[in-house]
């Protein structure tokens, strides 16, 4: 059950003030109560919502630009995928197995299609069942892994369904929805915008360093609150277009230990996901975080899933939204995911999408400097207090 509106600013724990669970620091399972399958999601209540939607949808401009001279300003809705084609990655990272579509026909040239994918082969959400605290062999809310059943999913009659047997399942935010303000922090373009090459190779196992986020979020001119959904783009989707097809066929033939760049897994990363109250967070690498960790260090999965209940979104095509926010100054945006509605489900393909309102000028010049994130704040301002459909 989710937080209502009168709860939507109810103070929460620090990190620091967390529990720890044995040698983890920052355990939420009392968080949002006992029985609670919903996690971090819970942070997207319907005010926060409502506010993403008025502040990133609607946009116009602040009454001392309406009536500027030379000037025609009009609404200019985006929308963008986040989804890479299901066929993607053609030959999986993980030992997981290909994709496969295939069409067909049936009687008076009727088509059909069947689809055969592992959940995780490309662009998905992890969810609570995916990955446990290893050592305890426990999931989110201290539920015993091995408590959950495996083995085909079956279910007769939609209206007896034993909750035991579909608990901390991928429906549960499927049914809820992943909505609310969305934030992209584009390391590539931050790192490279100057014409320098990346300096890391997303493919090989390298740290994203908490100041590199807080570097980004900064040039970007982005505020964090509550309830975002944050997104990142460290490069792997980027490399695999640049990529030879004999190079993409490799990722698939790398031992079990895969290596990639991703967030690192120090206290101090989760000290800042879990203060400033993310609800979800996906990025563009095969696993977020950095693969294989640093030597000393845990799985974030671990944390993120298990101990915090947060979607972790991985192999999200963010190349069209980072074209979007670098065209408009713009890093924030309304963003949408509907998970399968899969009982009991371990993961499942995103359905992510985002949506926001820019502005544009005409006979005007050097419009594109007022377009920045403080600018917008001023046009959401003016939308909510004099601004009338």
């Amino acid at each position: 059950m989710s937080l209502d509106v009168a709860d939507a600013e109810r103070p929460l724990p620090t990190f620091d003030e967390l529990p720890r669970f044995n040698e983890f620091a920052g355990c939420a399972w009392e968080v949002w109560g006992a029985g609670d399958q919903l996690g971090t999601v819970n942070l997207l209540t319907k005010a926060v919502v409502q506010r993403a939607a008025k502040e990133e949808i609607r946009c116009v401009a602040p009454r001392p630009l309406l009536t500027a001279p030379s000037t025609l300003w009009r609404r200019t809705g985006k929308t963008v995928s986040l989804n890479w084609p299901i066929h993607f990655l053609e030959k999986p990272m993980f030992n997981r197995r290909s994709p496969h579509v295939e069409s067909f026909f049936k009687v008076f040239d009727v088509r059909d299609e069947e689809i055969h994918i592992n959940s995780q082969s490309g662009s998905q959400w992890d969810g609570l069942k995916h990955f446990p605290l290893v050592d305890y062999k426990v999931l989110y809310q201290g539920i015993p892994t091995r408590s959950l059943p495996i083995g085909p999913s079956v279910f007769p009659d939609p209206l007896n369904v034993d909750p035991e047997l579909i608990k901390l399942g991928i429906h549960n935010w499927a049914q809820h929805g992943i909505c609310g303000r969305g934030v992209l922090l584009d390391l590539v373009r931050y790192f490279t915008s100057d014409g320098a090459e990346l300096p890391y190779d997303p493919w090989t196992s390298h740290s994203v360093r908490l100041p590199d986020l807080e570097a980004v979020a900064l040039a970007q001119g982005v505020e964090f609150r509550r309830g975002d959904i944050l997104l990142l783009r460290v490069g792997f989707i980027q490399k695999y277009y640049k990529s030879s097809t004999e190079a993409r066929e490799q990722l698939s033939q790398v031992p079990a230990a895969h290596t990639c760049a991703g967030i690192e897994q120090s206290e101090n990363m989760k000290r800042f996901l879990w203060d400033n109250h993310f609800a979800a967070i996906a990025s563009d690498q095969p696993a977020l975080e950095r693969m294989p960790p640093e030597e000393g260090q845990s799985h974030m999965h671990q944390t993120l899933l298990g101990l915090w209940g947060m979607p972790i979104g991985e192999f999200f095509d963010l190349e069209a939204l980072s074209e979007v926010c670098a065209s408009t100054g713009r890093y924030t945006f309304f963003f949408t995911s509907w998970p399968l509605n899969i009982l009991g489900g371990v993961a499942s393909p995103p359905n992510a999408a985002v949506g926001s309102s820019t502005l544009t000028a005409n006979d005007t010049q050097g419009l594109n400097s007022l377009c920045t994130r403080r600018t917008f704040d001023v046009l959401s301002w003016y939308e909510v207090q004099t601004i009338r459909p």
